[in-house]
Order: structure tokens, then C-alpha cells, then sequence
């Protein structure tokens, strides 16, 4: 096997996957915004103060929350209350709670293959494999 594709190959059995869900701020954000409807800089804050909720980068959230608004996911107010500039108010549409219902659908499914994926590989590998899907 030539040098460098044995290192690649090499490189790539270290690396670990980081269980991350790709795509998962939009929903998160449809969340949010059911239970209160925001502004950007407050549903960044509320992202920050649980661990398990994806990271509300500004770089991200905001050009996010503009996709969603031109896709009728989210409509925005200007608030020109209290202190400060105004900012744009966001809450959550018709059509993005039709598409947060889909999204929990397909949560559910792709539970229901990682269950059965965590089964198998417990039962490959018996109680060592139990063990480390316990641990998870």
C-alpha cells in the first residue's frame, strides 16, 4: 500500500466522532421561539445557558433567523421598546411549527436507528459493549 494512503488511513482510525447533530440550531430556534417569541441577542443567551442546545454564534444565528424569515419559518417585528437600538423580535410562524413537527418526526426515527445500531453493537461485542453504551 503506498505510504500516504496508509497514513491517511491510519489518521482517520484515531479520529473520534463528537456525536454532534448537524443542523440542529434551526430546530432549536423554532423551540425557543415557540416558548417566547426573541430577539437574536436573547435567543443567543438562552442557547448559552444549556449545554445540551447547539452554539448561537452570531456569524450564524443572525443570517439564520434572516433564511428563515425569507422561508416563512419565522416572522420578525421591530421592537423599539426600552433602551438601546431597535431590535428585530422573532416568533414563530404556522409554517415553522409545521416544520419543527417534522423535524421531531425525524428525530424520532433516527432515534429508533441509533437505538437499534447501540443494540447491535452491544450485542457484537457482549457485556464490554454494554458497557461502554451505558456510559453514553
Amino acid at each position: 500500500m503506498h505510504d500516504s494512503i496508509r497514513h491517511h488511513h491510519v489518521h482517520r482510525r484515531r479520529r473520534r466522532p463528537d456525536g454532534e447533530v448537524r443542523r440542529f440550531l434551526q430546530p432549536w430556534l423554532l423551540l425557543l421561539l415557540l416558548e417566547k417569541p426573541s430577539h437574536g441577542y436573547e435567543l443567543m443567551e438562552r442557547l448559552a445557558q444549556d449545554p445540551d442546545a447547539p452554539q448561537g454564534d452570531p456569524g450564524l444565528l443572525y443570517p439564520l433567523l434572516r433564511r428563515m424569515e425569507r422561508e416563512s419559518l419565522v416572522a420578525s417585528v421591530w421592537d423599539t421598546e426600552g433602551k438601546g437600538p431597535a431590535r428585530r423580535q422573532y416568533e414563530v410562524t404556522p409554517e415553522g411549527t409545521d416544520y419543527l413537527h417534522a423535524w421531531a418526526v425525524s428525530i424520532r426515527q433516527t432515534r429508533a436507528r441509533l437505538d437499534r445500531f447501540l443494540n447491535q453493537y452491544a450485542a457484537h461485542f457482549g457485556a464490554e459493549g454494554r458497557d461502554a453504551v451505558e456510559l453514553s
